[in-house]
């Protein structure tokens, strides 16, 4: 049951995938939109360009069917008047098809957008499968194109019924009117003829659109397990990414350990932890710490630090407190500044001893640290 249930496409795609299926050419479509934006570009194109292209009808007419006996023995003359009259033609619709082209093209965009993808016209066997076929004829989306066949026949013809009753009288009159006014009365029927068709597209296409909105987005749903594979081939596989852990942790370390040599004094537990502080004294800042580690780490500083004669100081309560408040390359915390005070003037004084500048001095005692880093300690387990 659990099983069934995460094989179940619940989950909203992600981006990835919508963009991983738009890439493939999948995107919402409507095409009662498309039919539509044709119409009505038909329609608004014949208000605009319809009078301008009765008047070259007219004009081509009157030309084409004027020529005289030699013209139409001579079949030289009759090509090239032909050619002439497809010229014109096309010069005559050029507007209207280029308002039609634009309007066709634009379409689809104003839905799914601009998608240009050859895995639409690649062979696929589940097309030609005769089970998954079945499966789409009884699907809800041809449910849904059966019903609007349906509403589009009694809709459309409705209103084509209605259209024709209402200017029969203008189409019958049409024979006994001259030409010019023959032409420029059926242009107007004409345009009337696409509004009124439109309308009973701009129902059906309101309802078609959030349907097909809603079966694309339906239609790309991702199971649990397709969300699980994808975190892991976008954020990387666990394992992967625990070698990157490992590995950025071996350079921080490596480049750690050579900022050992330009210590002060390491400050160790003796065993378990070491921090290694360094002091500018022309700067106004605090020491710094320029490595720390617990265990192998810290022997690892405290042997360097033995071999580039750095001091090393034992105070085993300092040394948790600055592990555990301070971060590398970081100045240690105010309430700390006492204690390291005390061990790096004792380091100080040393060096200067072994210089025979001055007397041998004497090693601080019961070096405090605020309270509050006892409890610290007690709370995170740090020994």
């Amino acid at each position: 049951m659990a099983e069934n249930s995460s094989q179940e496409r619940t989950e909203e795609a992600t981006p990835k995938r919508r963009e991983d299926t738009r890439k493939k050419g999948q995107v919402a479509r409507s095409k009662e939109l498309n039919v539509l934006v044709s119409l009505l570009a038909s329609g608004f194109g014949m208000m605009v360009f319809g009078k301008q292209i009765i008047q070259d009808i007219n004009q081509l007419l009157r030309d084409g069917l004027s020529f005289g006996r030699e013209e139409a023995f001579n079949s030289t003359m009759m090509s090239v008047a032909f050619m002439d009259a497809i010229m014109a033609s096309v010069w005559m619709l050029a507007p209207l098809l280029a308002l039609l082209t634009v309007c066709t093209v634009a379409s689809p965009m104003s839905l799914g957008g601009w998608v240009m993808s050859a895995d639409q016209i690649r062979p696929k066997m589940e097309r030609i499968s005769v089970i998954k076929g079945f499966g789409r004829m009884f699907s809800p989306k041809s449910l849904m194109e059966l019903v609007k066949a349906i509403a589009k026949f009694f809709l459309v013809g409705g209103v084509a019924c209605f259209v024709l009753y209402m200017v029969l009288d203008d189409i019958l009159i049409l024979p006994l009117q001259p030409i010019t006014e023959a032409f420029r009365a059926t242009g107007s029927l004409f345009i009337w003829c696409l509004l009124g068709f439109s309308s009973t597209l701009i129902l059906i296409a309101g309802i078609d659109i959030p349907f097909q909105l809603f079966e694309f987005k339906k239609q790309i749903r991702m199971t649990k397990q397709e969300v699980k594979e994808e975190m892991k081939d976008t954020d990387g596989r666990p394992e992967v990414k625990a070698a990157i852990r490992d590995r950025q942790h071996e350079m921080a370390n490596r480049r750690m350990m050579q900022e050992v040599p330009t210590a002060d004094v390491v400050i160790t537990n003796p065993t378990h932890y070491a921090v290694a502080l360094r002091y500018d004294q022309e700067s106004n800042g605090a020491p710094r710490v320029v490595a720390k580690g617990k265990d192998i780490i810290a022997a690892k500083i405290r042997e360097i630090a033995e071999e580039n004669e750095i001091a090393i100081f034992r105070a085993p309560p300092l040394a948790r407190a600055l592990y555990a408040s301070t971060d590398l390359n970081q100045e240690i915390p105010g309430n700390l500044f006492l204690a390291v005070a005390q061990v790096l003037a004792y380091i100080f004084q040393l060096k200067q001893a072994r210089r025979g500048k001055a007397k041998m001095p004497v090693p601080p005692r019961n070096i405090k640290v605020p309270a509050e880093y006892a409890r610290r300690e007690q709370q995170e387990g740090i020994v």
